[in-house]
This record gives structure tokens, C-alpha cells and sequence, in this order.
């Protein structure tokens, strides 16, 4: 029983770090006190006796993607994974939350325009924009990240506490 308390899906690449499970306990606490309840992917129980890795992902996926359905609120770290973009894994999960009409808040450090996180000597102007240093056009939308995400959700500068700071206040 929730006692009508709205459930957060804590989205992002914390599930893969050395400590995560401690990362995980740490927001479903920080979720208790500001009065909600949290849902972290690595309190699902998988079963990987006998399965191949393939399989385990396929549970996995299925018992993410429940959460979310369960879920009220996504909360996700955006910050960038591994280069200079978001764990895609992380944004697969905010759009399908925005597909089901979940509110989606978004945390990230640096919300700069993502044409300016980009150093002088990543980008060069060309005749379409910024490109980089592939001659791939770097986004100018005058978002702190793709488009499709930005225009989807609430961003946050910070992290997880502030965007459960940013709900407490709108309730």
C-alpha cells in the first residue's frame, strides 16, 4: 500500500557503478523523506540461473519497463555517460515514460547550450553551424541537450535532491 504517495522511477547510469546498489538505497531513502516513493531498476530480483545473457537482458528490460508503467514520475541522470551524450539506455526510458503521460524531470551539472559544451578545438563553423570534428552539425537549439529530450521534460540544474526539491515546491 502507498498510501497515495506518487512513485519515482530513478532513471540513469548509476546502476553502473562499483556502488550503485548503496547509490540505489540512498534515493529510495531521499525519496521517502521528501514523500514519495522510489523505485530504483536494481531492486528488481533477476533470476540468471540457467540463462543466457541475452535472456537476462530481456528480463531486465521487461522489469524496467514495468517500473516505469508503475511509476508516476521518472526521474533521470542526463549528465554525460561515456562522452559527451546521455546513457542511451536512460533516454530510451524517459521517452517511453512521456509516451505513457509520466511527468519526466531531468538532472544534469552543466545545462550550457550544447553547442557551447563543446571546446574550440572540438567545433569548427562551417556553412550549417558548429560542426564537430567529425563534420557532424552540432545541435543549436539553445538546449543543454537533444531536442527530443529537452522539449519532453522539465530540466534540472543540479541533481536528484534538487529535482526533489523542484516537486515538493509545486505541490
Amino acid at each position: 500500500m502507498n498510501n497515495g504517495l506518487k512513485k519515482i522511477y530513478i532513471a540513469g547510469f548509476d546502476v553502473f557503478k562499483e556502488d550503485s546498489i548503496a547509490i540505489g538505497k540512498k534515493y529510495v531513502e531521499l525519496c521517502k523523506q521528501y514523500g514519495f516513493i522510489g523505485l530504483y531498476p536494481l531492486d528488481n530480483q533477476i533470476n540468471t540461473q540457467n540463462k543466457t545473457k541475452k535472456e537476462i537482458a530481456e528480463e531486465i528490460f521487461q522489469a524496467n519497463k514495468k517500473m516505469i508503467e508503475q511509476c508516476d514520475i521518472v526521474i533521470a541522470n542526463l549528465n554525460p555517460f561515456r562522452g559527451k551524450e546521455a546513457d542511451s539506455g536512460t533516454v530510451w526510458e524517459c521517452g517511453y515514460a512521456k509516451a505513457l503521460n509520466k511527468e519526466v524531470y531531468i538532472y544534469m551539472d552543466n545545462t550550457k547550450e550544447y553547442v557551447e559544451q563543446f571546446k574550440d578545438d572540438e567545433k569548427h563553423l562551417s556553412s550549417n553551424g558548429y560542426v564537430d570534428k567529425n563534420n557532424m552539425i552540432i545541435e543549436d537549439f539553445g538546449h543543454p541537450i537533444n531536442l527530443m529530450i529537452a522539449c519532453s521534460s522539465t530540466i534540472i540544474q543540479g541533481g536528484f535532491v534538487d529535482v526533489l526539491e523542484h516537486l515538493t515546491k509545486d505541490d
